[in-house]
């Protein structure tokens, strides 16, 4: 019987279940299993849905409202009433956290789905046709480049405007050029595989051979690419909000409590501690899970 190299372990195989999995079952069982065995990427996925479960359940998880004052209870530390204590208004930081987590999650959703669908088409068209398109795109896409992602990202929400819209919108457009170049890098991989020149061979034309052929085989790597960007967008958001250029006062965010409670680090240190925390788990539990992802999404690994 063999052994599972990874758990030391013989793999369970109920009697006649095995014969019946189709080669993609098994793959997928596989890859669970490869997943489920690392903790961190375990630990990683259970953070990163609890942080999505509170963003989208935040108004009925709260305590109390984001915006009300009571001046009675001004810069009150954690207390079994306050938890996470109140602002400098009065304001309950525990309701301001789990509301602030809105901000942050779909300032990282839609960036990394904008990156994507502007980043994944371009990359596709440089990678696959090279010669002038490709010298063409990717000079453009080197003087991007050139801008750190954070400072494009801050330049552009100078010139849109503060909102969190206008945000999200910088922190997607800021993260186009590198994405373009891993997706083109892949691209240019499997441009040379066999299968693709016996598609040719048969007639199939560039868009039958980009949306069959190519692009089903670098989902996995886009997959794991979006991981890692959803973190660095939250990250993004928090500082665009810090610098007034994201989520505006009175609304809540962990950017805006970090700005706010910049005053008072010596008199109420836990306004800038829980949601300072916050933006560190958030980022890391992303962060874990990608990790996880590209590990179980290894074409070495699934062979």
């Amino acid at each position: 019987m063999s052994i599972d190299p990874e758990t030391g372990l013989a793999p369970t195989v109920t009697a006649g279940t095995a014969g019946r999995l189709s080669p993609s079952a098994r793959r997928r069982r596989r890859m669970v299993r490869r997943f489920t065995s690392r903790k961190t990427a375990v630990v990683g996925a259970a953070l990163s849905l609890f942080f999505v479960l509170v963003a989208v359940f935040a108004p009925l998880i709260a305590p109390y409202s984001a915006s009300e004052s009571d001046f009675a209870m001004l810069l009150y530390s954690p207390s079994p009433a306050h938890p996470f204590g109140t602002d400098e208004l009065g304001r309950d930081i525990l309701s301001r956290v789990i509301i602030g987590a809105r901000a942050s999650i779909v300032a990282g959703a839609m960036a990394t789905m904008l990156a994507m669908v502007i980043a994944v088409p371009i990359g596709l068209v440089a990678g696959y046709y090279r010669g002038v398109v490709d010298m063409v795109i990717m000079r453009v896409n080197d003087a991007l480049l050139a801008f750190p992602f954070l400072v494009l990202a801050v330049g552009l929400a100078a010139i849109l405007g503060p909102s969190l819209v206008n945000a999200a919108l910088s922190i997607g457009l800021s993260a186009v050029p590198p994405l373009v170049r891993i997706t083109r890098g892949e691209v240019m991989a499997l441009r040379e595989e066999d299968y693709v020149d016996g598609a040719i061979a048969n007639g199939a034309n560039d868009f039958v051979i980009l949306r069959s052929h190519i692009l089903p085989n670098i989902v996995n790597t886009l997959l794991v690419q979006a991981t890692v960007l959803i973190p660095a967008a939250i990250i993004a958001e928090s500082l665009l909000s810090f610098l007034g250029l994201g989520v505006q006062p009175p609304a809540p965010s962990w950017g805006v409590m970090l700005s706010a409670a910049q005053p008072y680090l010596g008199q109420a240190p836990w306004m800038a501690i829980y949601p300072g925390v916050a933006i560190f788990v958030a980022t890391l539990s992303f962060n874990l899970l990608g990790d996880g992802l590209r590990d179980v999404l290894d074409p070495k690994a699934l062979t």
